[in-house]
């Protein structure tokens, strides 16, 4: 169903509601039996993020304050700003960064983290994987 659809089958449009759509994304797999966790996280000024990790299932997250380095294998890392929406698929794409762009104020987001069962939902990668797959990740600004 649309935003439009959506919109005109709850809200008429004399409603005054404003409904935006921030991210839509078809994930790639959803786990069968699929836990689903909804975490905040708040990064103090220049925190560098969680090292280079992995999740069993896709994430999808939204800059509640401040700014993100942002960084998946096979992608340039980019700047996530307070507003904008992210995800990653998991699975066996690595995520490299996350941590706070700015050094003069925190960051906080949102992530809901679809997990499947009985697996961690974050699996930290090891120095000699990050090396064996350094031809997946995306040329780093010099």
């Amino acid at each position: 169903m649309s935003k439009i659809d959506l919109e005109a089958m709850i809200w008429p449009p004399s409603s005054g509601v404003v409904l935006t759509t921030l991210l839509e994304q078809r994930p790639p797999f959803i786990p069968e039996g699929a836990d689903v966790m909804t975490w905040v996280l708040e990064y103090p000024p220049g925190f560098p993020g969680a090292p280079p990790h992995r999740h069993c299932g896709p994430v999808f997250g939204y800059m509640l304050e401040g700014e993100m380095l942002f960084e998946l294998e096979g992608e340039p890392e980019r700047v996530i700003r307070a507003g904008e929406a992210f995800w990653e698929p998991g699975g066996d794409v690595i995520h490299y960064q996350d941590g706070n762009n700015r050094q003069d104020a925190r960051s906080r987001f949102l992530v809901v983290m679809i997990c499947a069962p009985g697996q961690p939902m974050l699996t930290l990668v090891d120095e000699d994987e990050l090396a064996r797959r350094r031809d997946r990740r995306a040329p780093r600004p010099a």
